[in-house]
């Protein structure tokens, strides 16, 4: 080198070209935790959250989904009447069954009605709460929706009481192990739920149909019987059928109006079941109203026709309950209507099956919709916020599972009887019908939509009807349980309201002043304490981090419990070349150690111009036996120190470890997650994509950057393939119409650098689908 000249610099060397990122992290990220595993193993992969939309409901499967509960009714219903008249009227009751019936129907087909216009009405979500919320308010809406999640458990827990009467009724020998296999159908219709959506509607359709094609086999055989006159009648000398009344003479035969009154809201359970397919309707395939409008009236007529037709036979049979309820009704009529023979007791054990499997996936009916109901109170701050999250499978689990444990908890209490749950049951889903078409009309008034005025006449009548119901079920059905519904609902609403308060007085304390903190000066002085027990590779690795940090002073604290441990640590701080982070030991002669550290922090504080950061080594314990040999100190120190105002505690782990066992990032991908590694002509691979090269890109957006408002409008989005990661910038623009996380995007531009990263400044770009 020739005297007076500079070296020359290697700049490629100082500043080497920028490189696209890895597509998945090269550096090692811990296992799938065990709970996850049996999880994959159990429920299946985890769908994509871009999967919601394939998860929507065809009309067939949407009958199943939606309308088991609606068309089980039909299976014990006509049961619930005669419960009710036969101990009243005796003979009579097979006269007056089917009149209460055709009123019931009558209710049913002005209900079908009104939730038509409720479905075109509210497309995106048209049940009672949201009807009822943006008619009447946020307070009226909780009774809705309250009366209608109590009336959702009730209908898991009726419904598979009465599937587990059907099926002991076909094998009596099982009768003591009612209220097991009642909690084991419970839990194995929410683990189908937990599936998802579709896969739910899958499992549950088969049983639904079969249902349906039993009950047209049972119909279409025992009315042509009973047109030739060869139906035989039932015996009414069998123990353990109900105690007969005396029959009487005018309209009701006997039956005070009381009576039948009583007898129509014990039916009334028939007409449960037709919101769910109005709380629903997202979950249909577009379009979402018109389809699920198409499925309430064919629900619904095929409703009217079961039951009507087994009110028709039941009557004609003079087929009276059992005490105990088993065998059912349903049961005596195939039993009567099919006869004995090989063919009949075919036909008869297919009911009998049938039967069993509706009753207990009508259950599935509200496992559908309850979770959606929760998830509409949580997002208004009336319930907790973990019934918002869509869980494993893109269905919200919270919600499924709190709906379980009610119903399992309900069943166990009433021992799975049907006859102890059926007065809880009908007077929550009335209140709710009835505020929902009141809110409808007030809808139609407000809005005065082409056809209004038929909505308003249809709607109106519907909330009248729906609040005579409801009286009558109250006052009818009072002492027999119904008044815990009438006491538990306004408590409900209470404890809901308080909650919603606690998340507003939250709210207001998160939110005021937050711009103005997050902007505000900062403190004079940062002091940085580690606080150390030993100098061993935890405390170490704490201090190599409390370097890293921006401190006018910074030290690290021992509390001496004991004064020999702690000379002997001074000692060795010093001797192996410490000193530039200096130790202090600090007195804690009662041994509070926890109060002691506050005492500290509180003294750095004193001054009113310092912020403390405190670093805790943090030992982390494979197994949990490793756990409890050690004391839990270092947590009551952080959420004790954490109490004082600009005191902050960060937690500084170190993981025991006899050998590496973590590998690379091992994700269970759906179809959303990986760009097709066929890519369209001129597309380069992000992997491949060098500096300062013309390109177009193909990828998944995987992240936004939005810069605030003080600094310059720019937009920066982070887009993913198969084998890497660019970064694209467009300047000048805080937003990209259609640019949001998940899409996938084409891109062409110059590669260049963005804070030492490659980044398409600018692109053009087109949205992929």
């Amino acid at each position: 080198m020739t005297l007076g000249t500079r070296p020359k610099r290697d700049w490629a060397s100082l500043h080497p070209a920028p490189k696209p990122l890895p597509s998945v992290p090269p550096v090692a990220l811990p296992p799938d935790s065990i709970g996850y595993r049996l999880k994959c193993k159990l429920l299946g992969p985890p769908l994509h959250t871009e999967e919601l939309e394939h998860e929507r409901l065809g009309k067939p499967t949407a009958l199943a989904v939606f309308a088991s509960d609606n068309l089980s009714s039909s299976a014990y219903a006509t049961e619930e009447i005669l419960r009710v008249l036969v101990p009243a009227v005796g003979v009579a009751a097979f006269a007056l069954v089917v009149p209460v019936t055709i009123a019931l129907l009558a209710v049913l087909a002005l209900l079908i009605l009104s939730y038509r216009e409720t479905i075109k009405a509210y497309p995106t979500a048209g049940g009672a709460y949201m009807v009822t919320r943006d008619n009447f308010g946020l307070m009226p809406a909780q009774v809705a929706g309250v009366a209608l999640l109590t009336d959702y458990i009730l209908t898991v827990s009726v419904s598979v009481a009465a599937g587990t009467a059907a099926f002991v009724s076909a094998f009596p020998a099982l009768t003591p192990w009612t209220v097991p296999l009642s909690v084991g159908f419970i839990v194995l219709i929410a683990y189908g739920n937990l599936r998802g959506v579709r896969e739910s509607g899958r499992i549950f359709a088969v049983p639904t149909y079969f249902f349906i094609l039993n009950m047209v086999v049972l119909l279409g055989y025992g009315l042509t019987r009973m047109a030739v006159g060869t139906l035989p009648q039932a015996d009414h000398a069998r123990e353990g059928l109900l105690s007969f009344g005396h029959a009487g003479n005018g309209v009701l035969l006997g039956a005070t109006v009381f009576v039948v009154l009583r007898a129509f809201a014990s039916g009334g359970a028939a007409v449960t079941g037709v919101e769910a397919i109005s709380n629903g309707v997202p979950a249909f395939r577009k379009p979402e109203w018109r389809n699920a409008r198409t499925t309430l009236v064919v629900m619904g007529s095929l409703l009217g026709v079961m039951f009507l037709g087994l009110s028709v036979l039941a009557g004609h049979l003079k087929v009276a309950p059992f005490e105990k309820g088993t065998p059912t009704v349903i049961s005596q009529v195939g039993r009567l209507v099919y006869g004995g023979g090989a063919v009949g007791t075919v036909l008869f054990y297919a009911l009998q099956a049938g039967t069993m499997l509706i009753l207990v996936l009508a259950a599935n009916t509200s496992f559908a919709d309850f979770p959606r109901l929760a998830s509409f109170h949580a997002g208004d701050k009336f319930m907790p916020r973990q019934l918002t999250k869509r869980g494993h499978r893109l269905v919200f689990s919270n919600g499924i599972v709190f709906l379980a444990a009610c119903a399992i908890v309900l069943v166990v209490i009433t021992e799975a009887k049907v006859d102890r749950l059926i007065p809880l049951y009908a007077i929550g889903v009335f209140t709710s019908f009835t505020l929902s078409q009141a809110g409808m009309a007030k809808h139609h008034l407000r809005e005065r939509e082409p056809g209004w005025r038929h909505g308003i006449v249809v709607n109106g009548l519907g909330a009248v009807m729906s609040l005579v119901v409801d009286i009558v079920i109250a006052i009818t059905k009072f002492t027999h349980g119904a008044w815990l519904v009438i006491v538990l609902v306004p408590i409900m609403v209470v404890f809901l309201v308080r909650l919603a308060r606690q998340y507003a007085v939250e709210e207001s304390q998160l939110e005021h002043g937050a711009p103005e903190a997050a902007a505000g000066p900062l403190l004079r002085r940062h002091s940085v304490l580690v606080f150390v027990d030993d100098l061993d590779l935890a405390a170490a690795r704490a201090i190599q981090y409390a370097r890293k940090l921006t401190a006018n002073e910074m030290r690290a604290v021992h509390f001496v419990l004991d004064e020999a441990h702690a000379e002997g640590l001074a000692a060795e701080w010093s001797r192996l070349g410490l000193s530039h982070i200096p130790l202090e030991l600090v007195e804690c002669p009662d041994r509070r150690l926890t109060r002691s550290a506050v005492e500290t922090v509180a003294r750095e504080l004193g001054d009113g111009q310092t912020e403390v950061t405190v670093l805790l080594p943090d030992r982390k314990y494979r197994g949990f036996w490793h756990r409890i040999l050690h004391d839990r100190t270092a947590e009551a120190i952080e959420r004790d120190v954490s109490m004082l105002a600009h005191a902050n505690v960060t937690t500084v782990p170190f993981h025991f470890e006899t050998r590496p066992r973590w590998g690379r990032l091992r994700r269970d991908l759906s179809a959303a997650d990986l760009v097709p590694t066929t890519r369209a002509e001129g597309v380069t691979p992000i992997g491949d994509v060098t500096f300062r090269e013309r390109v177009t890109i193909e990828g998944r957006i995987r992240s936004i950057r939005v810069q605030p408002l003080a600094q310059a409008a720019t937009l920066e989005c982070v887009v993913v393939d198969d084998t890497g990661a660019i970064s694209l910038v467009f300047l000048g623009r805080r937003s990209v119409a259609g640019v949001t996380i998940g899409k996938r995007i084409r891109a062409s531009g110059l590669a260049a650098d963005h804070h030492g990263r490659l980044a398409i400044w600018n692109p053009d770009y087109e949205l992929l689908p």
